[in-house]
């Protein structure tokens, strides 16, 4: 009987690794079922993302699927067999059957054996596929436009007449210099290239669109929330892709911390390996934080002014929904922060992005970009996307249904950036002698001012 016990632990391991591998599947991009079902389908999704360097992966992952599930199929197959000879173990000893006893107890080794080597297998080939199929990118939605890159990018809507001033605007680093509101070269000793100080009014003013943009959200449903601004690799690796982590985090030298990029990560991540009922969706937040940023790639920093930084404030907005939801949810989103724009003056479109030039995890995502008079062009203040369920499946984030336990879907959007937004709101509210208008929604941010007074 000590023998019988013996096998307990080792049946429960077994039972447990068999689990943990299932949920392991669940941490793809896309569902591994899915991809076996249709892998034409999602090698064309890579053709239109112009990744054809990933359409071997899409072979590799179905092989190392079926290797895989014929593993399990022979290690569930052994331990059921494991189990009945166990069951007749006792009884032969009971009958002094001693001698067959004994060649059942060889058996159940052999099969121990075995089993240990498929475990061993199954982990090699769990690290392989996970490794494969997390670079195969969502599928996106037919709507999207094919496109290789943003330059592909297509216009949707515009809100707002672009303004055409009848006086030369000045470049935004200059306003806020008469301003007496950026020091960028004491922020050069401090900290380095791509960061300032704001100060006075033009610190203020950013503050204050921040705020609005809260206090908007809030009035429109969202929770609001202030987030860690460090967040562990778990979590990184949950949100966005390794290329994107590779470009845009900076992580704490000797811990699992990363600095956030956007409150966004954080915010998703609030949910990891939460169960939701059906009956607390949708989730709607709304979140401050700093944002940390390397900016690696061809844009680089700025030198003079505050469009490409290392450090800005943002107020973002997230929702988890039901499946059926999210492309509603995503048209909602991207008009508050049109509406938020046009409230302070300036002048928005909006732009699809193409099939190149979005993320892995995305489904959809459009741009809103503001006016700027004195480039007379558009550029980007903010970013909407859905990723339908992709960070869900990488976080282990599930809806309770009644018929059964389910992904949840999330998307994201910018509300305001400050820096950027500071910019198109400058260049749009700017008088022929330097001051500022402010509009009344940031009035009661700024103590009732009606106008910032250029520094004489």
């Amino acid at each position: 009987m000590v023998f019988l016990w013996s096998l307990k632990p080792l049946f429960i391991l077994c039972k447990l690794n068999s689990i943990r591998n299932e949920e392991e599947e669940d941490n793809f991009m896309l569902d591994i079922k899915f991809v076996r079902e249709n892998q034409e389908a999602v090698k064309e999704n890579i053709r239109k993302k112009f990744q054809e360097e990933k359409l071997p992966f899409v072979d590799y992952v179905v092989e190392l699927d079926e290797q895989k599930r014929a593993f399990q199929v022979e290690g569930d197959k052994l331990r059921q067999e494991r189990n009945e000879i166990s069951s007749t173990i006792g009884t032969l000893m009971r009958e002094g059957k001693k001698e067959e006893a004994e060649g059942k107890k060889a058996r159940v080794v052999e099969i121990n054996e075995r089993l240990s080597e498929i475990e061993k297998k199954e982990t090699e080939l769990s690290t392989l596929l996970k490794e494969k199929m997390m670079v195969i990118p969502q599928m996106v939605d037919a709507s999207v436009p094919v496109g290789k890159d943003d330059s592909e990018n297509v216009e949707i809507e515009r809100f707002g007449e672009p303004k055409v001033s009848d006086f030369e605007i000045p470049y935004h680093a200059d306003i806020l210099m008469k301003l007496n509101g950026l020091d960028k070269d004491s922020a050069g000793r401090t900290s380095g290239n791509g960061f300032y100080y704001l100060m006075g009014d033009a610190a203020r003013l950013s503050t204050a669109m921040i705020n609005y943009a809260r206090d908007y959200m809030i009035d429109q449903g969202f929770i609001y929330c202030i987030p860690p601004f460090m967040i562990r690799s778990d979590v990184v690796n949950g949100v966005m892709s390794f290329a994107e982590m590779d470009a845009m985090m900076y992580k704490i030298e000797g811990e699992d911390l990363f600095l956030i990029g956007t409150s966004e990560h954080s915010m998703i991540g609030k949910f990891k390996g939460q169960m939701i009922s059906q009956s607390e969706l949708p989730i709607t937040m709304t979140s401050y934080s700093p944002c940390f940023r390397k900016e690696v790639g061809a844009h680089g920093i700025e030198e003079r002014g505050i469009y490409r930084v290392h450090q800005f404030e943002k107020q973002e907005m997230i929702v988890i929904c039901e499946p059926k939801d999210s492309m509603d949810w995503y048209h909602k989103m991207w008009k508050y922060t049109v509406d938020i724009f046009r409230n302070m003056n300036i002048p928005v479109r909006t732009l699809e992005c193409c099939t190149g030039d979005l993320a892995d995890l995305k489904v959809k995502s459009c741009d809103v970009e503001a006016w700027s008079p004195r480039q007379q062009k558009y550029f980007e203040v903010g970013s909407c996307s859905t990723l339908g369920d992709a960070q869900a499946r990488r976080l282990g984030i599930r809806i309770k249904g009644e018929k059964g336990n389910y992904f949840a879907h999330t998307l994201n959007n910018t509300v305001l950036a400050s820096t950027r937004a500071l910019i198109a709101f400058l260049e749009n509210n700017i008088n022929v002698d330097g001051s500022v208008n402010i509009p009344k929604v940031l009035r009661p941010y700024m103590g009732g001012k009606e106008k910032i007074e250029m520094n004489q």
